[in-house]
């Protein structure tokens, strides 16, 4: 039989999973594919009263506590596929082709930290990926030299994250933030990118789109092409990237003409629609990050009443 990782210290198995309800069974299928890494909140309660980098009236926690963010993410990494400098340095000094899911869970375990976690832990993922980043340097396909210590390298990487998160949950959340809070949300994680050393950091939501599109470095690549392929399909189960295609599709048609171009990809007709179906499904399945609620109770706040926070066996309460 096939596993889908473990339930317990058992291994997890398609009998296993065909017993399952509809919902607990997307559940398991979404929250598999980034379980492949240690829980990055797995001492957080022994920070209490501890807010975090955000904290509980931040817009980051609306934003990163909702599904849309699984788009955000997709979005995000063929962003970072059309700096050809950027694309390089994945490609060289990464083992997503041989361990993709493992990249993925490592990804969100640092953007599950940095949002969500207590500082000293937020500390402990930043200095991790900073380790990580530091022998990242070469050259790419267009012959021009890279280094993810690169402050500008660094903010490519940041802001297509940032931007990405907030259009996904513009596009595809619950409902859409006003105005003032898009700016917020940016300006708040100004201080994520200055703890990654990452410049020039915007500080509205316009400038960063603005930053993005009309970035000079932007351009077709090698390295970025192989990226793309990738991401269109990644080994997945069947049943899987049946799903993923939707939010691939859904991620391209939020992006700017320029950097569809610089990838080459194109926005599919009905994909914004399949996208926003396919996220209420999952938002009424999941429910929302338990990450979240993890770290209202860690600082003392009361969680929200109208909102249902997943738990850790893929209940939602």
């Amino acid at each position: 039989m096939g596993t889908f990782g473990t339930k317990g210290e058992k291994p997890f198995t398609t009998n296993d999973y065909l017993s399952l309800g509809w919902k607990a069974r997307l559940t398991e299928t979404a929250v598999g594919l980034f379980s492949h890494a240690p829980d990055p909140l797995e001492e957080t309660f022994q920070y209490p009263n501890d807010p975090g980098l955000f904290g509980p009236e931040s817009v980051t926690w609306k934003v990163m506590g909702d599904v849309s963010s699984f788009i955000g993410g997709i979005r995000a990494l063929l962003i970072q596929a059309a700096h050809p400098e950027v694309a390089a340095g994945v490609a060289n000094h990464s083992t997503y082709r041989d361990d993709p899911l493992g990249r993925l869970s490592r990804t969100a375990s640092y953007v599950t930290a940095t949002a969500f976690g207590a500082m000293p832990e937020v500390e402990k993922s930043i200095k991790m990926v900073s380790s990580a980043h530091r022998p990242v340097k070469g050259t790419s396909s267009r012959g021009e030299k890279y280094s993810a210590g690169n402050p500008e390298m660094a903010a490519w990487v940041h802001n297509a994250l940032i931007d990405s998160f907030l259009v996904s949950y513009q596009n595809f959340g619950p409902s859409s933030l006003k105005h003032e809070e898009t700016n917020r949300y940016v300006y708040e994680q100004t201080n994520l990118g200055k703890l990654m050393k990452a410049s020039p950091l915007p500080e509205n939501s316009k400038s960063l789109s603005s930053w993005l599109s009309n970035n000079p470095k932007i351009g077709k690549s090698k390295e970025g092409s192989e990226a793309v392929t990738f991401l269109r399909k990644p080994p997945l189960p069947f049943f899987t990237l049946a799903a993923y295609k939707i939010l691939f599709n859904a991620a391209v048609a939020t992006m700017p003409e320029e950097l569809r171009k610089a990838i080459g990809v194109t926005q599919k007709k009905g994909a914004k629609t399949a996208g926003k179906f396919l996220t209420k499904i999952l938002r009424y399945a999941l429910g929302f990050s338990p990450a979240w609620a993890a770290a209202l109770d860690r600082s003392g706040t009361k969680r929200p009443t109208e909102i249902r926070f997943r738990d850790t066996s893929g209940v939602t309460r």
